[in-house]
């Protein structure tokens, strides 16, 4: 099943990217999601959000996100740069091992584009975990 990607645009979203935290008061309203949502947040120079792109909506444990749909969004917004995020239903917001995969693969494809992917954030009701936090994935400035 594939979706075109959907720009959220609200005036509750934080306008500057900091720290992770930020990341989770943008998306905080999809924390009760019943089923996983994949989001591209592109940002600007000065990591002012530009968008919040949902670019995959999945089942209650599974949701497929694809280096090539989460960068298509940078390139349409033309970002500087890129935090992505999902959600958990479960409440769980621990990562799994197809999270640091797909983080994985799309640090490196940022990489080559020279588009840096800063974090994956996981959120959930409960709450939220960043990876750059965890020490799961080389710190990028957020500044």
């Amino acid at each position: 099943m594939k979706y075109d990607i959907i720009s959220i645009r609200s005036t509750r979203v934080p306008c500057k990217v900091s720290r992770p935290v930020d990341v989770y008061a943008a998306l905080r309203r999809y924390a009760k999601s019943k089923v996983e949502k994949f989001f591209a947040i592109t940002l600007n120079g000065r990591h002012d959000i530009l968008h919040v792109n949902l670019v995959s909506i999945g089942t209650t444990n599974k949701c497929m996100a694809h280096p090539r749909e989460i960068y298509l969004a940078c390139v349409k917004d033309q970002a500087t740069a890129l935090i992505v995020a999902h959600c958990h239903p479960s409440g769980d917001v621990t990562p799994s091992l197809e999270d640091r995969d797909i983080t994985k693969r799309l640090r490196e494809a940022g990489e080559i584009l020279g588009i840096p992917m800063l974090d994956h954030v996981i959120i959930s009701r409960e709450g939220y975990s960043s990876f750059v936090e965890l020490g799961l994935l080389e710190p990028a400035t957020y500044e």
